[in-house]
């Protein structure tokens, strides 16, 4: 991997992890349904600019179910459970739980094939749900009122990022930047009607609406040029490895700007839970050299 892969790489990661410190600090004024709202509407208006200045159509009428599907389970639903568990959990916790998301893509792919486990993805199955009750059975927060609750929203966040995957491999070529623009978009559209029954909580102070810029603009559209790139110049399966960095950055974010405690089950569980998703994945440091490039086709 070249020099200014591996920066992007990192700076990816950033973003993402930050995406958890942000949703803490926007949910408890704002609420679950007008955060994520205000964010997937951002990103959708940030990426429109981006398409207009490529000249990049997302061709409405071919492709509009496919919009709908990717925007209601990789956007609309896992967003507003994520801004529902921001209300209780740690941004540390949050971005731990969503690491689980291959977990549960392999084991929907599997159920979804009926094909039967091999051992190397059964053990890390095994190793994801011993990190996650780790997590849960040592952690503070977790000890509060509604924390059950909004452990499970977390990781049927994480079922409904896999569940997108899922359906993202059988479903109709579409180019990943007119996913994530179309997507965007239907996302938005899906969850306006909420704002109906849950209205903002509060007005949001300037440092608030920044996070919520920040939210929508750099870990949505800006995120999503930057991981396009990433797989345009390394490949889809290098580019995995945003998925065990996202926890390291949400757990450091949460320490620095929300004072979060990190214990030694913080660090102990996360690994582990990491550890598991390589299992299952299948992910290698190798997969980070260099590429070969053939010389005759």
């Amino acid at each position: 991997m070249s020099a200014a892969s591996l920066v992007r790489l990192f700076v990816l990661s950033a973003i993402w992890g930050g995406s958890f410190l942000f949703m803490r600090i926007g949910a408890p004024v704002l609420g679950p349904a007008a955060l994520m709202e205000t964010r997937v509407l951002l990103a959708a208006l940030f990426l429109a600019a981006v398409a207009l200045a490529l000249r990049r159509p997302l061709d409405w009428r071919r492709h509009w179910r496919h919009y709908l599907i990717l925007g209601l389970f990789n956007s609309a639903l896992p967003f507003l459970l994520f801004g529902y568990a921001a209300l209780t959990l740690s941004a540390a916790l949050l971005s731990i739980l969503n690491a689980t998301s291959p977990l549960w893509g392999t084991l929907i792919a599997a159920l979804r094939q009926r094909t039967p486990l091999a051992g190397r993805t059964l053990a890390g199955l095994a190793l994801g749900v011993a990190g996650v009750s780790l997590l849960v059975g040592f952690d503070r927060v977790a000890l509060q009122p509604g924390a059950g609750l909004a452990i499970a929203a977390s990781l049927g966040a994480a079922v409904c990022y896999a569940l997108a995957s899922n359906y993202a491999k059988t479903a109709a070529a579409v180019e990943p930047f007119a996913n994530a623009h179309g997507s965007m978009w239907a996302a938005s559209l899906l969850m306006a009607p909420t704002l109906l029954f849950f209205p903002p909580a509060a007005i949001p102070s300037p440092g608030v609406a920044a996070a919520v810029l920040a939210l929508g603009v750099l870990c949505s559209g800006v995120a999503y040029l930057l991981y396009f790139r990433l797989i345009g110049d390394i490949g889809a399966a290098p580019a995995l490895t945003v998925t065990f960095l996202i926890p390291l950055f949400g757990v450091l974010w949460g320490w620095l700007f929300l004072d979060e405690a990190v214990g030694w089950h913080t660090l102990a569980g996360s690994a582990i839970v990491i550890a598991g998703t390589a299992l299952v994945t299948g992910f290698s440091p190798a997969l980070l050299r260099p590429r070969a490039t053939a010389a005759t086709r």
